[in-house]
């Protein structure tokens, strides 16, 4: 795991290639959204307030799919991705240190569609 001054320089690159793109400060919430949509990739749909919750999952799934937490299952009959749980995330991962695994989770993401 990186040091914690490595994550927050690095989240603040997130922050701002994130904000450069949509013109606003951003909050996780908004960034596993928006990784939710780019994943789905259905562009220009309009998504209901359910849809949108579910939207946030698969960017959560896809984040910590990466530290073997979930595993992309494949995609439903309307394009939606499906994950399986396959890890528990640490029962210590509450608070603080919830926010910091899932910061490196969504810094990791972009570091390998190398926007960072």
């Amino acid at each position: 795991m990186i040091e914690e001054n490595e994550l927050k320089e690095k989240w603040e690159s997130v922050l701002k290639m994130v904000e450069g793109r949509f013109g606003e400060q951003i909050d996780e919430q908004t960034i596993l959204y928006i990784i939710g949509l780019q994943e789905l990739n259905k562009p220009h749909t309009v998504f209901q307030k359910e849809e949108k919750v579910d939207i946030i999952h698969i960017g959560i799934c896809t984040v910590l799919s990466q530290f073997g937490y979930y595993r992309f299952t494949g995609r439903d009959e309307d394009g939606w991705p499906h994950f399986k749980n396959i890890k528990k995330i640490p029962s210590n991962a509450k608070g603080r240190k919830q926010l910091l695994l899932m910061r490196k989770a969504i810094i990791d993401y972009f570091e390998n569609l190398k926007k960072l």
